[in-house]
């Protein structure tokens, strides 16, 4: 390989990296070595023999990128976003679940206080209608 085609290459190389840090990705790529040689022209092998400084490089610049929250790839930071709002997801279920545990609780509390009202009125009334001589009295009516 001549120098000139070195240097030829290695323009595309940078020019590539630039495109794909600054974003955004072309369809069908990713922010990643795979797609740099695609846009590059560049067999991977080649970028791996005769350029690794440029590897070493872009492996660099995109981990200061993600590391300081730029995402050149969208489909990262989309993937960030929907990591996130299904954290939140489980976590307003998880609260909703309690809730509904609570409430279930609570139905069961006063189905029994009102079975056990009911079977006190009952028996009252019943014991209102055997004796004459009860503690229970009958209030008038209006």
């Amino acid at each position: 390989m001549t120098q000139e085609r070195q240097n030829e290459a290695e323009a595309r190389i940078r020019a590539a990296m630039q495109q794909l840090l600054a974003g955004p990705v072309p369809d069908g790529l990713k922010c990643d070595v795979k797609s740099l040689c695609t846009l590059a022209g560049v067999p991977r092998a080649t970028l791996y023999r005769a350029y690794p400084h440029l590897k070493a490089e872009f492996d660099r610049q995109r981990t200061a990128a993600q590391v300081a929250g730029h995402r050149p790839d969208p489909r990262l930071a989309q993937i960030d976003r929907l990591k996130a709002e299904v954290a939140s997801l489980r976590e307003r279920l998880a609260r909703r679940n309690t809730e509904v545990g609570d409430l279930q609780n609570f139905r069961a509390q006063a189905l029994s206080r009102l079975a056990a009202q009911h079977d006190e009125i009952t028996a009252l009334r019943r014991e209102l209608a055997s004796t004459t001589e009860t503690r229970v009295r009958v209030l008038p009516s209006r």
